[in-house]
């Protein structure tokens, strides 16, 4: 997994080809610190197959705002740049496995 600020974010998830997953998210939240522990199992299981990426709302707010994130934590898959689906909440490691494999050719 690999924290990102609003300069990385064009690089990092805009122009990356395959599936990239953001998690943005704020220290001060609970369940976002909750939902941590399960994105890093997520990204052990996946490897490759997806890159997890976490934008922590308060050091990026460019970002946030511009994709009107609203609450938190709020997960966006995005598939060669293009933002596919969004989930918003805890979710368990399962859940967002399923999430994936949807999305996984």
């Amino acid at each position: 997994m690999k924290a990102i600020n609003d300069s990385e974010f064009e690089t990092e998830v805009l122009k990356s080809k395959g599936l990239v997953l953001v998690d943005f998210w704020a220290e001060w939240c609970g369940p976002c610190r909750q939902l941590g522990p399960v994105l890093e199992e997520v990204n052990k299981s996946y490897g490759e197959k997806v890159k997890i990426c976490k934008m922590n709302v308060d050091e990026a707010p460019s970002t946030a705002a511009s994709y009107e994130i609203r609450s938190i934590p709020t997960m966006f898959l995005f598939k060669d740049g293009e933002r596919v689906d969004t989930k918003v909440g805890f979710n368990s490691q399962s859940a967002i496995e399923s999430w994936l494999n949807t999305y996984i050719g």
